[in-house]
Parts: structure tokens; sequence; C-alpha cells
């Protein structure tokens, strides 16, 4: 059973300078357990030194398209993808836990720094123990996953220091020539 087996997880992520700044989104279909996963993600946020926006979006399907229309701002370095998802009677859960874990999936392979802290469960006992912030806490999870992202991020697209191709603009020096002529 998986509830019994120990995982190793990453230090959480603390930011001393630049800040981050991201956007939950999450889907309040079921309150009380996105009210809980929200919890958990603002306190991982907080305790990183970063801050966070909020927006509610009707379910787990318009998630991955509301932090497209986010992304479109430049306002957020990463993102947390919060709800919850239980199974019913008919094939319309494997839809939505699919096609919104492929949409999160593809915006994070264009760049974007996201944490997926939408339960995917059998039943309301297994989404109430991953949601509770002194439990399972996937939300801060999801939380300190997009965190780790932004700082990934960080560390592979800052500036080179002048190390690989010039851009065009810059001087291109003919050999031989001591004035150091530029070509345009």
């Amino acid at each position: 059973m998986a509830g019994n087996e120990t995982h190793y997880t990453l230090a959480p992520v603390k930011f001393e300078d630049n800040k981050p700044h991201l956007l939950i989104v999450i889907s309040p279909y079921y309150k009380d357990i996105a009210d809980n996963l929200l919890a958990g993600a603002r306190k991982a946020i907080t305790a990183a030194g970063a801050t966070c926006d909020v927006a509610e979006v009707p379910g787990a399907l318009e998630v991955p398209t509301a932090i497209r229309l986010a992304g479109n701002s430049s306002k957020y370095d990463g993102y947390v993808a919060l709800g919850c998802i239980i199974r019913g009677e008919t094939t319309h859960y494997d839809t939505v836990c699919n096609d919104s874990s492929r949409g999160l999936t593809l915006l994070g392979l264009q760049g974007y720094c996201i944490g997926n802290g939408i339960l995917t469960v059998e039943n309301r006992p297994q989404a109430e123990v991953r949601a509770e912030t002194e439990g399972q806490n996937k939300g801060g999870g999801a939380a300190q996953a997009a965190l780790h992202l932004i700082a990934l991020s960080r560390k592979f697209l800052k500036p080179t220091g002048g190390i690989g191709f010039k851009p065009s603009s810059e001087n291109i020096i003919i050999a031989g020539d001591e004035e150091g002529t530029k070509i345009t």
C-alpha cells in the first residue's frame, strides 16, 4: 500500500532575492478539499519567501487554460494547479483526469513552471487525506514543485556572461584592422 511507503522529498526552496510571484489556479468544485489544498499551497509559498495570487475556475479542465491565459501577462514566475477529481459512475472521470494532466504537461514543456496539485482519487476519503495540510499536504507539495522549477529555470536560463555565440548586433573585428572596425 502506497500510504505506508516512505518517499524522498527535496528540501524546500527558499528565495532571498528576486522573490517569485506565483498564480494558484484552483477549481473549488469540492470546496472543503480545495480549501485545504489552497491553505497548504499558500503556506509553502509564504515559507519560500514568495508571493501569490489566486484565480478560481469552474473545474479541473479549465485549469490549464487559465494558466495559459495568465502566462500572456508575464506577471507570474510560476503556477500551482489545484483541484480534485473523484471517480464517478461514468468515463467522464478518465477524460477530466487525462485532459487536465495533459494540458498541464504541455504547458510545462513550453517552459511554464507548474506544480500539479489536482487530486485524482477513487473516493472522498482519499481526497481528504491527501488535502490535509498536516497530512499528505498535496497543495503544499504542488507549490514546492512549482518553486523548484522556478529555481531551476533561473539557474538554467540566467545570462551566460559572454559564453556562446554573440548576437550580430555586437562588434565584429576584422583581423589585422588596428582600428577595430565594426562590420554591420
